[in-house]
């Protein structure tokens, strides 16, 4: 199968044809797809759905992915690496890690706020427009309109996730109430949910453990270090802005949990996967 490389932090274009099958492929980096005019089927993980204008695919690394031409198409690609993330903000990176966990690698449009359609293709347009501006494409405008691109992604892949007191019956809810709140172990004491989800304690955890077949604790120390495993993946944040970041004590308690967890420190981890030496 054959695999695509970035070898630059994130580059941005449009290709058109009405005579394309596209073989499924992997890619080592992120590419967020717009169907500027056009339909067709569009093949992820061996999964299908049509597709048509205005619809906003999201493609992560290792996902094997194609499109198969019903009727012209123009595709607006918008691609980025590990590289780029490196130079994000905290509050962006923050947003960007919840796509990475709570995305379904399944075929279909993202946007399920009707409204941001047309925002996205105006925002991909203006990135069409400063490209082709050539060498006076100015870097920090196409970077501001990226971000923006990513972050309302991430808003509606958070409409998937919405939770209210209403819904209380339905544990992805609570999934996504967790998932929401990551950043804010506060928020996540037991107290907490079920004083949000107008249960007793008691309940909140019986509840939980029965549909998911796991401890509260438990899930949440474990989706907070998938989410620490990326930041050391790919930021170069140091371990004291990580343990900061997820309401950590200090680095000896993410030490102490994160080994718990992966059977090596942080710093054996980033060190093994990506042979950085910084902590």
């Amino acid at each position: 199968m054959q695999v695509s490389n970035l070898h630059k932090p994130f580059e941005l274009g449009v290709f058109e044809s009405d005579n394309y099958l596209a073989a499924e492929h992997k890619n080592t980096y992120f590419e967020l797809v717009f169907i500027l005019e056009g339909k067709g089927i569009q093949v992820i993980n061996r999964h299908k759905l049509p597709y048509g204008p205005d619809k906003l695919f999201l493609i992560f690394p290792r996902d094997t992915y194609g499109f198969e031409i019903e009727a012209r198409t123009r595709f607006f690609f918008l691609r980025f690496n590990e590289s780029y993330l490196r130079t994000q903000s905290k509050e962006w990176l923050q947003k960007l890690e919840y796509i990475f966990h709570n995305h379904n690698h399944l075929p279909g449009c993202i946007l399920k706020n009707v409204e941001d359609k047309p925002l996205i293709r105006a925002l991909v347009q203006a990135l069409v427009r400063e490209q082709e501006r050539g060498h006076d494409a100015r870097l920090e405008v196409l970077q501001q309109l990226l971000n923006t691109i990513i972050t309302i992604a991430a808003t509606n892949i958070e409409l998937q996730q919405t939770v209210t007191p209403r819904l209380a019956s339905q544990p992805v809810s609570v999934l996504g109430y967790i998932h929401l709140n990551i950043y804010t172990p506060e928020a996540l004491r037991i107290e907490k949910l079920a004083e949000y989800f107008n249960m007793s304690p008691t309940y909140m955890s019986d509840y939980f453990k029965r549909q998911t077949g796991d401890t509260l604790q438990n899930y949440i120390n474990i989706y907070r270090m998938q989410l620490i495993e990326a930041r050391l993946l790919h930021t170069s944040s140091r371990l004291n802005e990580i343990a900061s970041d997820f309401g950590l004590a200090d680095v000896s308690h993410l030490n102490k949990l994160f080994k718990k967890y992966t059977g090596m420190s942080p710093t054996e981890f980033r060190k093994k996967r990506t042979g950085a030496n910084n902590a």
